[in-house]
């Protein structure tokens, strides 16, 4: 029969956030320095991704970005492939598969992205806070420097770490630019003059005034407080969802080791040497078990293994773990909920593969010149004016021409008499449909068009055409 755990009390800890005081006021969070087997390798990982992160604006495919998430023009690339407003019902399904991705995985493995590749964690802990450890000291040598009078010693230490703080958010801000507007663009910000380029420079250091704020003051509140996924999580989680858990059935009852061997006995594995709670980057502790704050940073495993071997316990005590195999002893991660979003996940997957090679290589949209209704010409002549939005999704130029379905009515394009596309653009063009007076009987008539390209027609676009009766 499983052990109760007494210290699982909502009363006790899941009333306030870790990080708020009894006052309202914030509790700073001072987590100690952390050492081990999962923080060694979450750190060769954080490498990899911000490597990766890094790196992304800078590859190119045949000159062309291999991400770009350009909202201001609405142009996406992800991974090669150009998606435009054209394109919104293909950029839902990826969303769509984004999100069941994540529920899924939350679901199975609970918040292990957040712990070990959420930039939010990978730039406050296994950057900033580095730094900071570096120059200010572990956990109670920070604490001691915030509370001692402005000095000498304080003065370079704050400064040094501001400092170095700062040209490290104008890199975040840079390359969060980059993503947006692409790093041509971001170069060309740079390398001219503020004013040459004043919208851009504004959203550079708004960018990088965001970050500074977020890794310099806001820290763990991004995580407690803004973001949404450590609120959903508590509908995603299960008993059967694995996350770091304290293995309270062996730990409790927790207690000190004693000089007496009597003192000992009937006592759990957890010495309450409170390790646990000081590593935490969020404060909180572990041992109440699953909380919205919890982070799966494991550095609260690595604290506790740590302090296992030293008393020679087995290791272990807190681990990746599901509620039902802490309580019955075995694991089961395929459950009925596991295999139902992963049968909706491939679906939504297959469904995108499909969309995906059927999607058009040239777009068009037809609509009327605002503000015009018809004009009349001294040849006897009605025309109607008319724009049309051409999008090349293909990495060649392209021709297109117009052609009117209707009997006896033709087409006039302003300018050249066939569009020429750049590969990967937009082109806005307009053209005339022109009928004879004699020949119109209504009011408002419907009339096809048909896009060519080679002479085939790649797009069919209804419109209508007005003119008055006589």
């Amino acid at each position: 029969m499983a052990k109760k755990n007494p210290h699982l009390s909502p009363d006790s800890f899941r009333d306030a956030l870790a990080t708020v005081q009894d006052d309202g006021k914030r509790n700073w969070v001072y987590p100690k320095k952390v050492k081990g087997y999962f923080y060694k390798y979450r750190t060769y990982f954080s490498w990899i991704l911000l490597a990766i992160l890094f790196a992304g604006p800078f590859i190119k495919v045949d000159g062309r970005p291999w991400l770009l998430f350009n909202i201001f023009e609405r142009k996406f690339i992800i991974f090669g492939a150009v998606f435009w407003p054209q394109d919104t019902y293909l950029l839902i399904f990826l969303l769509l598969i984004f999100f069941v991705f994540i529920i899924l995985f939350t679901v199975a493995f609970g918040r292990v992205w957040c712990g070990w590749a959420c930039p939010q964690t990978l730039f406050m802990e296994m950057v900033f806070r580095k730094i900071e450890y570096a120059i200010e000291g572990d956990a109670n040598q920070q604490r001691a420097l915030d509370a001692q009078p402005w000095n000498q010693e304080k003065i370079i230490k704050k400064t040094a770490k501001i400092t170095i703080f700062a040209l490290i958010s104008l890199m975040i801000g840079h390359l969060v630019m980059a993503y947006l507007i692409g790093i041509d663009e971001v170069i060309k910000i740079v390398s001219s003059p503020p004013s040459a380029h004043l919208t851009g420079f504004v959203g550079l250091i708004a960018f990088s005034g965001i970050f500074m704020f977020i890794f310099t003051w806001f820290r763990e509140q991004a995580c407690l407080v803004v973001c949404p996924y450590g609120r959903l999580q508590g509908v995603m989680l299960d008993n059967n969802s694995i996350n770091v858990m304290y293995d309270y059935v062996r730990g409790e009852p927790r207690a000190p080791i004693r000089k007496s061997p009597v003192e000992n006995v009937d006592k759990g594995d957890c010495v309450d040497c409170n390790l646990c709670v000081q590593v935490c980057p969020t404060g909180i502790d572990i041992r109440n078990g699953i909380q919205m704050e919890c982070v799966n940073c494991t550095a609260c495993i690595d604290a506790c293994d740590e302090v296992m071997i030293k008393v020679d316990r087995p290791v272990g005590l807190i681990r990746y773990a599901s509620e039902n195999s802490i309580k019955q002893g075995f694991e089961k991660l395929l459950t009925k909920r596991v295999k139902i979003y992963m049968v909706i996940l491939t679906l939504l997957v297959a469904a995108f593969i499909a969309l995906l090679a059927t999607r058009e290589d040239i777009t068009a949209t037809v609509t009327r010149f605002p503000g015009m209704t018809y004009q009349e010409r001294e040849d006897g002549m009605v025309t109607n004016l008319y724009q049309i939005t051409l999008i090349n999704k293909t990495y060649e130029p392209q021709e297109v021409s117009l052609k009117s379905l209707a009997e006896g009515m033709s087409v006039e394009i302003l300018g050249e008499q066939n569009w020429v596309l750049e590969p990967q653009t937009k082109f806005e063009g307009r053209f005339f449909l022109v009928r004879k007076q004699d020949e119109i009987k209504v009011n408002q008539e419907k009339v096809e068009l048909s896009v060519l390209h080679l002479g085939e027609e790649i797009d069919h676009i209804s419109t209508n055409f007005t003119a008055p009766i006589k």
